[in-house]
């Protein structure tokens, strides 16, 4: 796991990422969450493609929510044991 991998899944923990499925007519992708929860803006490509590969990997889910809003981006249990294993306490 390499710095941007284990500072993405930081934000994961600390709530600061939502996804946006798409509906209602803006476009699907990540999105910083404000300190009240809503969107406060676009992720850049170059996270949006660490998020992705943290999704692949199984590490980070979108929390399931009914209807069109942006859901938070959670840990999986994967994810949570790999941001309190060795490698993460080293960075």
């Amino acid at each position: 796991m390499n710095d941007p991998e284990l500072s993405a899944l930081r934000q994961v923990a600390a709530n600061e990422v939502l996804f946006h499925p798409g509906t209602w007519g803006g476009p699907a992708g990540y999105r910083w969450s404000g300190p009240d929860g809503t969107e406060a803006g676009l992720v850049p490509q170059r996270e949006t493609d660490v998020f992705d590969r943290l999704a692949t990997l199984g590490l980070v889910r979108t929390a399931r929510r009914l209807g069109p809003l942006d859901r938070p981006l959670v840990l999986t249990p994967a994810g949570t044991a790999t941001l309190a294993g060795p490698l993460a306490a080293a960075a």
